[in-house]
């Protein structure tokens, strides 16, 4: 007898063999399951390296030229691409407009699941409207199954509006999807261990992506210089603690200095260490800093240790 063929393809719907008696297994043994399942995701990630540093190339191009990264999606793919925008501001001192994260149902959505609002693709047409979406933004739709409507809604309306575009998946994607966007990127993480839960694997492999999208972004735009988060901005104990060992470290100097130089500089340890090496006020660092594009090593050198 010939097995059974599922009854969805998407990868995302169907059983996983190996967890098919979970219910059976000990607290244990349901760790070890999982953890094992686990250990696939960034192999499958590693798998799509090529079209991952497309996309990034995609989104530097857009940020230069005034443009802005967008993620929409639904459900826990909405939820991650909003995680992931509402940290890179206080990471890299960047404008809150400059990455952005849409979700179905709006931001009630974060904490309360909308049932329904995926289903929608004219609601996500409306919100590429509602931000304007244009030629320089890179619009990235992000839904594990590859087929929320309200995600191909926004990303058929941010095309028609001239924007690049990518789509984010845990399935194999269709032909058509391919030819549609500029950069499909589809981490085939397996089936899920409680089946259909894509908040799992499947949440876990875009986490990895879009952490390497955005911080990739980050890095080629000038907003680290070595793995040093340069461009972070001051704004509560913990980040005023680590702006002052990283001008410590960069400049080896005192930690009395760094916290003249961070309160001098604003709380922008970039124009601290700009301040330091080239003996300017706050006002000349940054006007040298903005010359150079923002990059801290085009204005000072490499000051690294060896």
């Amino acid at each position: 007898m010939k097995p059974a063929q599922p009854l969805d393809p998407r990868l995302t719907e169907q059983r996983n063999p190996r967890s098919m008696r979970i219910d059976q297994l000990s607290t244990a043994e349901i760790v070890d399951l999982i953890n094992a399942e686990d250990r696939m995701v960034a192999a499958a990630v590693g798998e799509e390296r090529q079209q991952i540093a497309h996309a990034i190339d995609l989104v530097v191009e857009c940020l230069r030229n005034g443009g802005r990264l967008i993620y929409v999606g639904a459900g826990t793919s909405g939820r991650l691409g909003v995680l992931d925008a509402s940290e890179m501001p206080p990471t890299y001192r960047i404008d809150p407009d400059m990455v952005q994260g849409v979700i179905a149902g709006g931001l009630e959505a974060l904490v309360r699941a909308q049932e329904g609002a995926e289903d929608h693709p004219q609601d996500g047409a409306d919100a590429m409207d509602e931000r304007g979406i244009g030629p320089n933004d890179f619009v990235l739709g992000i839904a594990a199954s590859g087929t929320t409507p309200y995600v191909h809604g926004a990303l058929k309306r941010a095309r028609a509006l001239g924007a690049r575009t990518g789509f984010l998946l845990c399935t194999y994607p269709s032909e058509r999807l391919m030819q549609s966007h500029d950069v499909v990127i589809a981490p085939l993480v397996g089936p899920e261990v409680i089946t259909g839960s894509t908040r799992m694997k499947a949440g876990t492999a875009t986490k990895i992506v879009l952490n390497t999208i955005s911080t990739a972004a980050m890095v080629k735009t000038g907003k680290v210089y070595g793995n040093l988060m340069v461009d972070l901005q001051v704004t509560c104990q913990k980040l005023q603690d680590r702006g002052e060992r990283i001008l410590m470290e960069t400049l080896g100097i005192e930690r009395w200095e760094a916290q003249r130089l961070l309160d001098e500089s604003g709380g922008h340890v970039k124009t601290a260490i700009a301040m330091n090496k080239l003996g300017l006020d706050a006002r000349g660092a940054k006007e040298e800093l903005d010359l150079a594009g923002g990059s801290i090593a085009d204005v000072v050198g490499d000051l690294r240790k060896e």
